[in-house]
């Protein structure tokens, strides 16, 4: 009884001392981090003068944000129409950068520059292949005051002449249709003076092009049928190959995003030429009209080709040099648009 008793003092006087044991004091409440706000001015990049003072800027801001504040106390400098810089003579700030990662401290200056009114990227690509579609079929259709007035309304006798009707609206159809369905331009728009300038390009040369093609002395290549069917299957060859380009770099991106990769081949064998070209489209685009400029055997045609190659060539070569600033691994066998050469 004695040991029953002594255990069961012990197992209660436990439980007491369990009981009666100080409970640990909570921890306490993690101080907030403290928000270091950023002061914001903007000054006009060539006067200098101070247009605005944003206080208060939290540091996740980006530049667009930054933007819209400053169009809502300047509403005729809509965000697209602002030029954003840290330094008058520096590069222009993306949309997407962040004020606490730019090298500037808590009072940061931006210079603003006017970019003029703005039209968008779809828009300007629209214009510029709708016009030459049209004024080639013009020509085509030969409409009244083109040629003499004998010759209006009425068609050509070489059926060469047909087919290159058919390629050349076949290719600025497809380019069309690309722009509304299968192009993610990352960049919104552009100056509304580059429309007159770029629509002047394709729709003048497209009406010199026209009109040799379409003259009623026009007279067919040299080498005859044989030299127009070599012609034209590289003409589709490329434009199948320029298609299979522009679908790899849009899968590459997601609706929205803004985040580069490096595009590398596919499935499908058209794309296999990423692993010697930076810029595929561009090279498919010039095959194309080397193929349609042996094919009507045209002066016109061959300078276009000749500008366009020297054009194209230097969008490629600026596009080669950002991938390899961008990425460190980008593959260093590649050229900008001809494989070995350039």
């Amino acid at each position: 009884m004695d040991a029953l008793a002594l255990e069961a003092k012990n197992t209660n006087g436990g439980e007491a001392e369990k009981k009666s044991a100080p409970r640990p004091r909570p921890k306490p409440p993690k101080k907030a981090k403290r928000i270091v706000y950023f002061e914001v001015e903007i000054l006009d990049s060539k006067t200098k003068e101070k247009l605005l003072l944003l206080d208060k800027v939290e540091p996740t801001a980006t530049v667009l944000d930054i933007k819209a504040l400053f169009h809502k106390s300047n509403p005729k400098w809509y965000p697209a129409r602002q030029s954003l810089r840290l330094d008058p003579k520096a590069k222009c700030l993306r949309d997407e950068e962040v004020l606490q990662t730019l090298p500037v401290g808590t009072t940061a200056s931006f210079y603003f520059s006017d970019l003029g009114a703005q039209v968008t990227w779809g828009t300007v690509f629209l214009t510029e292949c709708a016009g030459p579609l049209l004024i080639y079929l013009m020509f085509y259709f030969r409409l009244p005051f083109i040629y003499a007035p004998k010759y209006d309304f009425t068609s050509s006798k070489h059926w060469v002449v047909h087919l290159a009707c058919m390629c050349h609206s076949f290719h600025y159809i497809k380019r069309i249709l690309e722009t509304l369905f299968v192009h993610r331009i990352s960049h919104g728009t552009m100056p509304l003076r580059n429309i007159f300038k770029n629509c002047g390009y394709y729709w003048c040369f497209a009406a010199w092009m026209a009109y040799y093609i379409n003259h009623p002395l026009y007279t067919t290549p040299y080498y005859g049928e044989q030299q127009v069917k070599a012609a034209l299957y590289l003409f589709l060859f490329c434009q199948v190959g320029n298609f299979s380009i522009h679908v790899a770099l849009r899968n590459l991106k997601t609706p929205g995003s803004k985040v580069r990769k490096i595009p590398y081949p596919t499935k499908n064998p058209f794309t296999w030429i990423f692993a010697l070209v930076s810029c595929p489209n561009y090279t498919y685009e010039l095959g194309s009209w080397i193929g349609f400029t042996v094919m009507t055997q045209c002066l016109p045609v061959a300078f276009f080709t000749a500008v366009a190659f020297v054009q194209m060539t230097v969008w490629a070569r600026g596009k080669h040099r950002s991938y390899l600033k961008e990425f460190r691994d980008y593959p260093t066998l590649r050229s900008s648009i001809l494989p070995f050469i350039l």
